[in-house]
Parts: C-alpha cells; sequence; structure tokens
C-alpha cells in the first residue's frame, strides 16, 4: 500500500481531482517515457498523457504527479509499475485487415509471385509493434489463403513483438470481440476462428502456432536476432519517435531484410527517407520498400 492510498475510501479518491500537471511535470514524464521506450509525447498530447496517468493515480490513491512520479522510479516496486503504466501508455487498439491495401500489395508482388519448388519455402515475417496481434494474424491468414490457393508448400515464421506484456499476453490467447473482425474477408472468420460464447471469436490453434509473440524493446533493437526476413510489416510505430531515431531504426530495419525482401509501412508514415540499397514498390495507397543486394555483392 502506498503512503497515499493509505486512510482513505475508495469511492472518495475514484472522485478526487487530481492537482493540474504543471510544466515542469510534463517534462519530466515525457522524457521518461522516451529515454524507456523512445515514444516521443510532444506537448498536444499532454491530454493523452493526462487522462492514462489519472485512471491509475486514481487506482491507487495518488493526487499528485509528483508523488505518483517518485513511485514509478523507487527502485523494484517501481519497476513493477512502470510495467504496468507503460501497457496504459502506448495504443493497442486496432482490428484485423486495417490496411487491406498493403495485404494485398503484398499478395501481389510476393506471395503470387513465388515460384513453385522442389522443397517448401522457409518464409520469415516480423511483424513490429504488434499489438493485441490483429497484425500479425492478419498476416498469417494472408500468407495461409495464398499458398492454399496457389498450391505453393510453405513454412511461415510470423514473430510478433510489442513492448507491452499484457498485450502479447492477449495476442497469444487469441480472443477477440467480434467488431475487431468486421474487415476480414468472410470466408476467413470460419476457416481460421472458434466462435465463442458472448460475441467473441477465438483464433483456430494450428494459425497461432504459426505466430511468435515476443517483447521487444525497440531501443534495444541492436540486441535482436531477427536477420534475413522476407517481410518486415511495420505501421503506425515510427510516428511514435523523433526523426533522428525513426531513420536510425529505418535504417537498421533494412538490414534486417534478405534481398528482395519487403518493408511495409503506414501510407504516409515517411516523407524523406532514403537507402541506397532500397526501390520503393510500386503499388497504389501503399508505402513499402524492397531491399536490393548489398553494393559489395552486386
Amino acid at each position: 500500500m502506498t503512503v497515499a492510498a493509505e486512510d482513505r475510501s475508495d469511492s472518495v479518491w475514484a472522485r478526487r481531482e487530481l492537482a493540474p500537471m504543471d510544466a515542469y511535470e510534463f517534462r519530466q514524464w515525457s522524457e521518461l517515457l522516451e529515454t524507456r521506450t523512445g515514444i516521443s509525447l510532444p506537448e498536444k498530447r499532454k491530454s493523452f498523457l493526462l487522462s492514462n496517468l489519472s485512471i491509475r493515480m486514481r487506482e491507487l490513491g495518488y493526487a499528485r504527479y509528483r508523488d505518483y512520479f517518485r513511485y514509478v522510479l523507487d527502485g523494484r516496486r517501481g519497476m513493477v509499475e512502470w510495467e504496468i503504466l507503460v501497457d496504459r501508455l502506448t495504443v493497442h487498439e486496432t482490428r484485423f485487415y486495417r490496411d487491406p491495401r498493403a495485404l494485398q500489395m503484398l499478395r501481389e508482388i510476393w506471395l503470387d509471385r513465388l515460384p513453385a519448388a522442389d522443397t517448401p519455402h522457409q518464409l520469415r515475417i516480423w511483424s513490429v509493434g504488434c499489438a493485441t496481434g490483429e497484425e500479425p494474424y492478419s498476416l498469417a491468414m494472408l500468407i495461409d489463403d495464398a499458398l492454399l490457393t496457389r498450391g505453393i508448400r510453405a513454412y511461415p515464421a510470423i514473430t510478433a513483438t510489442d513492448i507491452s506484456a499484457a498485450a502479447l499476453a492477449t495476442g497469444r490467447e487469441g480472443i477477440y470481440p467480434a467488431n475487431r473482425l468486421v474487415n476480414l474477408p468472410e470466408p476467413f472468420i470460419g476457416r481460421y476462428f472458434h466462435r465463442l460464447e458472448g460475441q467473441r471469436y477465438q483464433v483456430k490453434e494450428a494459425l497461432r502456432q504459426r505466430v511468435c509473440f515476443t517483447r521487444l524493446n525497440l531501443l534495444n533493437l541492436k540486441a535482436s536476432p531477427l536477420r534475413e526476413l522476407d517481410v518486415i510489416y511495420c505501421q503506425n510505430v515510427l510516428i511514435y519517435f523523433k526523426k533522428p531515431q525513426r531513420l536510425r531504426l529505418l535504417d537498421e530495419l533494412i538490414g534486417r531484410l534478405r534481398p528482395g525482401g519487403l518493408l511495409v509501412l503506414g501510407a504516409g508514415e515517411i516523407t524523406d527517407w532514403s537507402h541506397p540499397e532500397t526501390a520503393i514498390v510500386d503499388h497504389p495507397g501503399t508505402l513499402a520498400y524492397r531491399r536490393s543486394a548489398p553494393r559489395s555483392e552486386t
């Protein structure tokens, strides 16, 4: 129990107005978030920070942001609290087939062009900032459907990473409300989901086994073993980083693709980046880059 939470009524604390956050406190919180996650929080998003902090502070019984800030920095218990808080401060609202144009692009210029082979293809895909799993499962369904349609044998391995342990746990379980499935092609629902009670659906075990959910802070990207990838799917993640960090991450991601591999971003997410080993993919409504062979190999 925290000092602030002693001798209180839960109902009173739930309604109590919090002390306002001054400019110095906002700078403290935004610098902590950027230092630990790389996420940049500009002044215009202060209301987002306040709303998420205030909910957690009321749960614990804190009235002042500075007191809660000290708690978050307080050794081991502070790190435990940070794990809870970072889940509140990262965005997880998503749905299946959120960007159908990007998925169609992958099908047309990658999956539909896979050659027939005597041995199965080894396909390696990375979903960056996967949140609660709708994105990597969308990729898994897309790939499975394309392979079945063409009769191509392959072993697709999808790695899904996020900074939030709670989001990853949801992804592993694979249970979602019906409104997350509204964009899916109708045949996919019966093929890839079990219907549960309460308008919920669970991704079938065979598809769940193709997606490996693992925690990754992009600030520690260099330590990741993921390399020689066919596709890196990184939509609406880089927008949370400042420009210098964003450009460094892009360079690092390109280096993890095999020659011919694809980096898929959100349309309009990057406007002023180039790399000597990439060529932009020409497909309406999408933003993707194909890696060419390193210059030393050409």
